[in-house]
């Protein structure tokens, strides 16, 4: 049984250049998909925070617009391909991706079908509107209902669509962050700092997911520098997703002076995503993605941002957003031999 170190910070505040002493921790969905993955695939996961305190989920985290379910990010995502050609044709930002009218397409959708139109003509109607919202800046509602792509179906219906999205969406934060704070692990982790040499080699491989809360106490952190050079010293597989790679700047130089990571490819939350969501338009104190390539990582990003994008350097796997959790964590599976 493989043993996973899931190495969580701890800390519950980040200084922001417009914000100080900002509310932060980990990411909720980030941490709750990945554990659970690694749990099913037999992994033993042992959850550490560099000073044993129990973490603290992000407040942003729980936003409703980052538990949008899958199918209806999915069936959005089937929407704007069909006027994307290419996706450096269009600029893709977080507003566009957890927007809820358009992330409400789905819903919307199923109402025009029940009110007789077929699900072909549906989508037609879905895409063509938010084609028009995504390009002018404008809400898809208040499109379909100037450009007669309702059909004559209510304002109230429609609107209705988004409400249901909504509360969905809300339910399922909260049940994530239930499920969250009943895992024995997330109330009791292991205290980084008091683990020895021994204890550190037992594991297989090193996990972080993101949170702005690993900006804070991970970097240049001297139990994870122990913990990173045994691991990476057997070639066990070094991860972290969005924010998660921070840790990464904990690495010590080898022997030629040289970062530990001289010269790998790695991903991470750009500096374009970081300036898109609300804690970047606060003013980030140091970009991460920047911290890597000056430490001497190949930053390898995706084409367009808030893309699923993991990138596999030797025994270094690093995923590059929110977006990436699931195969981020296949990618480390994989590596164990577990999938």
């Amino acid at each position: 049984m493989p043993r996973i170190a899931f190495v969580v910070s701890s800390a519950r505040e980040i200084d922001l250049r417009d914000s100080s002493k900002r509310p932060t921790g980990y990411w909720a969905e980030q941490a709750l998909t990945s554990y659970e993955l690694f749990a099913a695939a037999g992994a033993d996961v042992v959850v550490i925070t560099p000073d044993g305190n129990a973490p603290v989920v992000d407040p942003y985290s729980l936003e409703p617009i980052f538990h949008y379910p899958e199918e209806d990010r999915g069936y959005f995502a089937s929407v704007y391909r069909t006027f994307r050609r290419d996706p450096e044709d269009i600029r893709i930002t977080l507003q566009h991706l957890t927007d809820p009218e358009l992330v409400a397409s789905r819903r919307i959708a199923r109402r025009l079908e029940v009110a007789g139109k077929t699900a072909a003509e549906a989508r037609e109607l879905v895409s063509r509107a938010a084609k028009a919202a995504w390009q002018h800046n404008r809400r898809l509602i208040e499109v379909m209902l100037a450009e007669g792509l309702d059909r004559g179906l209510a304002e109230a219906s429609l609107r209705g669509a988004v409400e249901d999205l909504t509360t969905v969406a809300c339910a399922l934060s909260q049940d994530r962050k239930a499920q969250l704070e009943d895992i024995d692990g997330f109330r009791f982790p292991v205290a980084l700092s008091e683990l020895s040499g021994e204890q550190l080699g037992e594991f297989d491989a090193l996990f972080a997911p993101g949170g702005y809360a690993s900006m804070v106490d991970l970097p240049g952190n001297p139990d994870l520098a122990r913990l990173v050079s045994i691991l990476h010293a057997k070639g066990a597989p070094v991860s972290a997703l969005s924010h998660g790679p921070a840790l990464l700047l904990a690495a010590p130089e080898r022997i030629d002076g040289q970062w530990l990571f001289e010269g790998f490819r790695v991903t991470c939350c750009t500096n374009e995503e970081e300036d898109q969501n609300a804690f970047g338009r606060l003013g980030m104190p140091w970009y991460l993605a920047s911290a890597l390539q000056n430490a001497g990582a190949i930053l390898d990003d995706a084409p367009y941002p808030w893309t699923s994008h993991v990138v596999v350097d030797r025994n270094l796997i690093t995923g590059q957003n929110l977006f990436s959790t699931a195969a981020t964590a296949g990618a480390v599976l994989k590596a164990l031999g577990l999938r």
